[in-house]
């Protein structure tokens, strides 16, 4: 009996799990599986989170450089704009400064030029070569050179008394002598006589204005007329190494005071002709407006004997200009100051070569006279 139920208690203890094994490797295999597709999901997954940060990486790049090259482009604008800012400020600042120094000038405030970059180097080679005999006078616009004027007057007076000694002495055997030269003239010789005077006189160059020489100088000395009392009488230095005596009309347009020491445009080139009495020998430029007239500007680093040149219109003016022929008054009615107050001709403005343009104070689209 006792072995029976040692039996029976071995059966129970062994046939049971026996009896559940294919379940339980079924489930274990199932579980396997479902591991190793979990695994190889995870890969996937893997795989494509790589693939997405090295997108998203490529995709920083690409913006960042887009930025940058925005950045860029509204930098340029940027610089552009200011760069044209500036230049208009510059025009703004230069125009102030030269109607401050019309201003000055009107006042009777002399003007002393900043020493430019071209003026030190000229005195530096001055100093530098051996002194000449006679100095000569190289005045800048609002300069003086009293020694050179001085030694230039005491000169020339030297020279004429010098040649009124000797026509003196000559007495009328000179001019016999001329007479004689004179009616022994051929008429080849006449004829290339007036030929050179017409060349020299400018009856056969262009009807422009490169026929008119143009020239800055400086009024030393100013008188009233004294025959007129709307004309001043002037002493000009357009560095010649003599004076010119110019007559103008400008009493009832500025006092004695703002005509002394002016710096000016004049024309150099007309016939001398008597005026009251009084012969001039230049003219000054003014532009003429209805109810005033201005005195022309040259660029404030100009010096003494400065030639003016018109754009477009090259040329080497006129020895004289023939008075038979009214080139000037020809020319005139297109000499006038543009909407910007500067000196022109036919829309060609009046220059000084690298130093600057010839205004007016005030007054545009004005005739020139």
């Amino acid at each position: 009996m006792v072995v029976t139920v040692i039996g029976q208690s071995l059966q129970h203890l062994f046939c049971g799990p026996i009896k559940h094994l294919p379940a339980l490797f079924s489930f274990l295999h199932s579980t396997t599986q479902q591991r190793m597709a979990t695994s190889a999901q995870f890969e996937r997954l893997k795989a494509r989170s790589e693939q997405t940060d090295k997108i998203l990486a490529d995709l920083q790049t690409q913006i960042d450089i887009i930025k940058k090259n925005a950045v860029k482009q509204a930098g340029l604008g940027e610089e552009e704009r200011l760069i044209k800012e500036n230049e208009q400020l510059r025009k703004e600042i230069e125009s102030i400064r030269r109607d401050l120094i019309v201003s000055e000038i009107q006042n009777g405030v002399r003007q002393v030029p900043v020493p430019t970059k071209g003026s030190v180097l000229a005195i530096t080679t001055s100093a530098a070569s051996p002194a000449p005999a006679l100095p000569t006078s190289t005045s800048l616009v609002n300069g003086t050179s009293e020694t050179a004027k001085k030694s230039k007057e005491i000169t020339e007076v030297s020279e004429k008394k010098s040649k009124q000694g000797d026509q003196q002495s000559a007495g009328g055997k000179r001019l016999k002598l001329d007479k004689a030269e004179k009616e022994t003239k051929t008429d080849k010789g006449e004829g290339k006589s007036k030929k050179a005077v017409a060349v020299a006189s400018g009856d056969e160059g262009p009807m422009n204005v490169s026929r008119l020489d143009l020239r800055v100088g400086k009024i030393v000395a100013v008188d009233k007329h004294p025959e007129a009392d709307t004309l001043y009488v002037e002493q000009v230095d357009l560095g010649e190494g003599r004076n010119r005596t110019v007559v103008s009309g400008l009493v009832k347009h500025f006092p004695v005071n703002a005509m002394k020491d002016r710096i000016a445009v004049f024309m150099c080139n007309l016939k001398p002709s008597k005026i009251r009495g009084i012969l001039s020998e230049a003219m000054i430029m003014c532009a003429v407006g209805p109810e005033k007239t201005e005195i022309l500007v040259p660029p404030t680093d100009s010096v003494i004997g400065d030639k003016i040149i018109v754009e477009d219109y090259p040329g080497t003016p006129d020895e004289q200009l023939n008075p038979k022929k009214k080139i000037w008054e020809t020319l005139k009615p297109d000499v006038k100051t543009n909407e910007d107050r500067i000196a022109s001709f036919k829309g060609s403005h009046w220059v000084i070569p690298g130093k600057g343009v010839v205004v007016a104070p005030t007054l545009s689209n004005t005739q020139i006279s």
